[in-house]
């Protein structure tokens, strides 16, 4: 919430303890305290009229999130709590599970996904995600028809209607069937040995198109070659759900594990129409919180006590994978973004997000040898020394959870 008072053409905002003048489109979003100015001989004079306690979204999307601190230590645990992780990068999606979880390392999750305590399938959005198997089903009938409808054109420019769908389904389905884990190359020759023709991105859409139809999802990694599985195989307890009630869970999941956030975010998340995203706040409005920070409305489920802002943030450095949760998990990410200097030619590179205090504060890149790993960051501006040590303990865990030595490098 917004408060700041005009005093001779200058805007006077205060956090309770300290002042600032600045223009008023500049006024500070981070207010926690109604300021009274009263000017006399060109001094200002300050009084508190009233407390304002307002819900600080960093510290709270934290603890929802399960990154300030978790009670969960297995990988299945976590994938359940947010309900769909996004995993197109693998080794960045294990590394989201692992920074929710205590003591749980890249091998636990690699050894969960291969014996299918997660699942990964195309859903909310035409990407990878990590999914409970008690969910898969459910989930996917809710969204994938907007997914589908995001993939149509390309349906459309690669040849595929619903006969082809059928008959490629019925193909991968033999193939499957009796516990069988094969590579996507070796289904490819699977559709081609049955007259369809399965290559580029016609291949890419018909695998995506029996996932959506909930036919197949992740198997075993077979070495570096991920594998399918059929879904009725890997998840035979997945439940179904009327639409009401999956709506009503989803929206209950995420604002559970994401709140504070808002209707938008939520419809990007899930990938599901605004009015879609509305009628499922509209089911749960007995039990949800309603806040509004800065004339935007925002909703999260109460978990015991409100982390209200003005509590300070401890100092804690993540070292966080480029599609993860706390970032994509949200249309606007302003409030936890700082502005980063002019892009260098070499900032692509370093693809995951350095975050200090619930702030994104620089980047980072990974690079893996024999048994080692390199982890260079690229800060925004220079780090204090607070922030430094905090960085050098996260790295520490880092290397707890690769189960191997990793040299930390920071750069500018």
């Amino acid at each position: 919430m917004r408060y700041w008072s005009c005093v001779s053409g200058l805007t006077t905002t205060s956090d309770g303890t300290n002042r600032y003048l600045v223009r008023p489109n500049g006024a500070r979003a981070d207010l926690a305290v109604r300021v009274v100015a009263a000017v006399a001989r060109f001094n200002l004079g300050w009084s508190i009229a009233k407390s304002v306690v307002k819900i600080d979204i960093v510290r709270q999307r934290l603890r929802n999130q399960r990154l300030e601190s978790s009670e969960f230590q297995k990988p299945a645990d976590v994938v359940a709590w947010l309900g769909a992780v996004q995993a197109q990068d693998f080794a960045g999606a294990k590394w989201a599970v692992g920074l929710r979880a205590r003591g749980v390392t890249d091998a636990d999750v690699e050894h969960a996904f291969d014996t299918g305590g997660i699942l990964r399938t195309h859903l909310l959005r035409p990407t990878w995600h990590f999914i409970a198997p008690a969910d898969i089903r459910w989930m996917l009938a809710l969204t994938s028809p907007r997914v589908h409808a995001m993939n149509a054109a390309y349906y459309r420019k690669c040849g595929l209607d619903s006969r082809l769908f059928a008959r490629s389904r019925a193909v991968i389905e033999r193939a499957l069937q009796g516990g069988k884990q094969l590579t996507r190359s070796e289904l490819a020759s699977a559709l081609r040995r049955a007259g369809i023709h399965a290559d580029g991105m016609r291949l890419a859409y018909l695998m995506m198109r029996a996932e959506l139809d909930a036919v197949m999802c992740s198997g075993a990694r077979r070495g570096k070659q991920f594998t399918y599985a059929l879904v009725a195989e890997r998840a035979p307890d997945a439940r179904t759900l009327e639409r009401d009630e999956a709506l009503a869970a989803l929206t209950r999941r995420y604002f559970a594990s994401r709140g504070p956030a808002t209707l938008r975010d939520y419809s990007w998340w899930s990938g599901l129409t605004m009015r879609e995203a509305r009628a499922g706040v509209d089911m749960l409005r007995t039990t949800l919180v309603e806040d509004v920070i800065d004339g935007r409305t925002y909703w999260l489920v109460p978990s015991g006590a409100a982390v209200r802002r003005r509590a300070a943030l401890p100092g804690r450095a993540y070292l966080l994978p480029n599609y993860d949760e706390y970032l994509i998990a949200y249309r606007d990410r302003g409030s936890v973004l700082d502005s980063p200097p002019a892009p260098r030619g070499a900032v692509d590179e370093y693809a995951h997000h350095l975050v200090v205090d619930g702030k994104v504060r620089g980047s980072w890149k990974r690079t893996l040898a024999f048994k080692t790993a390199t982890v260079e960051v690229r800060p925004f501006r220079p780090l204090e020394k607070n922030d430094a040590s905090a960085l050098a303990a996260e790295a520490a865990r880092y290397t707890r959870f690769l189960n191997m030595p990793v040299t930390l490098i920071s750069r500018r």
